[in-house]
């Protein structure tokens, strides 16, 4: 039996019957209706214009028609999913930058971006829902009408996806991802999570971020499973979704992880009455103090990976038991060869210390128009991530930190995530991010910021770090903040951070 290369040949054989998406209060769609829509939907785009490799913005709130849309597009066109709380600039950078034939938005939604397509003489298609299935949707308007794309099914190496990166330390780099990286990705995840049909996901995570896209929806579906789609992240109602679900697992990032977790004790009828097989986070560093209070609370593994858009999500994760799993580790390669490469590109040893590089069927080819992020990303075949790490004897990875954030005191090149990680273990410390500051002597110094839920002063916590850090390591201030500045998904902006206290102190 063949394998499939392409999003409709992996969704084919699913059972008409098996239910694939579901959300609060509507009735499920079917993978066989889902499959139906996906057809009418690729016809109706071909009849207007858009075909094969066009570009189709969606810009829609979370939930499942941004879910069913993005399934259904990917399998006629590429899709372009836009964060729906961009403002009107970013609208008109990222709808130029992506040279879009056409934008999707909620029937009716005022928007931003309808002004930026008007200027650009992008068509804006409507996406209307219907009643009778979750994500059941209709699409209206005039598409751009000729020039555009083959028609027909999507091919394995045509571009199902264009997400950028996040863009917090230069211009957003866009990151093409083909029919055949998305199918590699879900099956290894599926792979990874052990997912059959009788799994349903409760899905949290945004639809314009590639963990909820491919690590939530693209694997479960993959897998014959089913997706409960909520409106995006809410403590206060997550435990009343995880009921009417019947979900058997969800996954986050830690931030989320943290808002369950405050909410876990007071909750604990619906966790007991509707226990979850695992639950998984990814998108940044899980703290192992919260993974282990995850697993006390729920009762099941918590299972940590480590992914980015250029694979296509993940790279690597811990495994489920009863194969070990290693707090403080993202785990192993799956399905994707995992190394630690030195700036001259030799391969280092098990232990020792330099960037991540990666090789896969799931990994991008290159960047799009960006010839110089190319030639620094690539090195002999291995895609370079960014991140400094180091694998262990059994080949699981810990990762020390992104190196363009490495805090470097007089040469000595020193971790924030390590010291992040100590204050963390402070019962008083909620949030915390290290990170450099200049200084006349060393170059730069380490300070830190911590969101605190309960008393404690800036004294108290640089004696708690004189404890538990080498001299060289321990930040010499520490800033008690309201809150961390993060992106839409969860991640720490720690330049951003690094920057407002920086400009403070100069």
């Amino acid at each position: 039996m063949t394998q499939p290369t392409t999003i409709a040949e992996l969704l084919a054989g699913v059972a008409a019957a098996r239910p694939a998406f579901a959300a609060p209060g509507e009735p499920v769609l079917s993978h066989g209706e889902l499959r139906r829509l996906c057809r009418e939907t690729g016809a109706w785009l071909n009849q207007r214009g858009i075909g094969r490799n066009d570009r189709v913005a969606i810009l829609l709130p979370n939930g499942p028609a941004m879910a069913t849309a993005f399934v259904a597009i990917a399998q006629a066109a590429t899709t372009a999913p836009l964060n729906p709380a961009y403002r009107e600039d970013e609208l008109d950078f990222y709808l130029g930058d992506l040279a879009a034939r056409a934008l999707i938005v909620a029937a009716g939604a005022e928007t931003p971006a309808r002004a930026v397509a008007a200027r650009r003489g992008i068509p804006v298609l409507e996406l209307t829902t219907l009643p009778d299935g979750a994500g059941r949707f209709t699409l209206s308007g005039e598409g751009p009408g000729s020039g555009g794309g083959q028609h027909g099914p999507a091919a394995a190496d045509d571009v199902a996806l264009v997400l950028h990166t996040s863009g917090t330390t230069a211009r957003p780099k866009m990151v093409p991802l083909t029919q055949g990286n998305l199918v590699a990705s879900a099956r290894h995840i599926g792979r990874t999570l052990a997912l059959t049909p009788a799994d349903r996901c409760l899905n949290i995570m945004p639809l314009f971020h590639i963990h909820g896209l491919i690590g939530c929806v693209t694997a479960s579906l993959a897998a014959g499973a089913s997706v409960f789609c909520t409106p995006g992240f809410n403590a206060l109602k997550f435990f009343a979704w995880l009921a009417e679900a019947g979900a058997s697992w969800y996954s986050a990032v830690p931030t989320m992880h943290q808002a369950i977790l405050a909410r876990a004790e007071r909750n604990r009828e619906a966790m007991t009455g509707h226990p979850l097989r695992f639950i998984r986070s990814s998108s940044a560093s899980l703290p192992p103090q919260v993974m282990a209070a995850l697993e006390a609370a729920f009762g099941c593994p918590v299972i940590e990976s480590y992914g980015m858009t250029e694979a296509t999500h993940q790279m690597t994760s811990n495994p489920l038991p009863p194969a070990p799993r290693k707090p403080g580790s993202v785990g192993r390669g799956t399905d994707v060869r995992i190394s630690i490469m030195d700036g001259a590109g030799t391969h280092l040893a098990a232990g020792e210390r330099g960037e991540v590089v990666i090789q896969g069927p799931n990994v991008i080819r290159g960047y799009e128009n960006n010839p110089e992020a190319n030639a620094s990303s690539f090195t002999d075949g291995w895609f370079r991530t960014g991140d400094q790490g180091f694998l262990d004897a059994d080949g699981y990875l810990t990762l020390v930190g992104r190196i363009k954030e490495l805090i470097n005191r007089g040469g000595e090149k020193i971790s924030p995530r390590e010291i992040d990680e100590v204050l963390l273990t402070h019962p008083s410390v909620a949030e915390a991010v290290c990170f450099g500051v200049p200084h006349p002597t060393w170059g730069e110094e380490v300070a830190a910021a911590v969101v605190v839920s309960g008393p404690v002063s800036e004294s108290d916590l640089l004696a708690f770090c004189r404890e538990r850090l080498a001299d060289f390591k321990r930040p010499k201030q520490i800033h008690i903040t309201d809150a961390i500045p993060r992106t839409a998904t969860g991640k720490i902006q720690r330049r951003l951070v690094a920057q407002a206290y920086s400009q403070k102190a100069s």
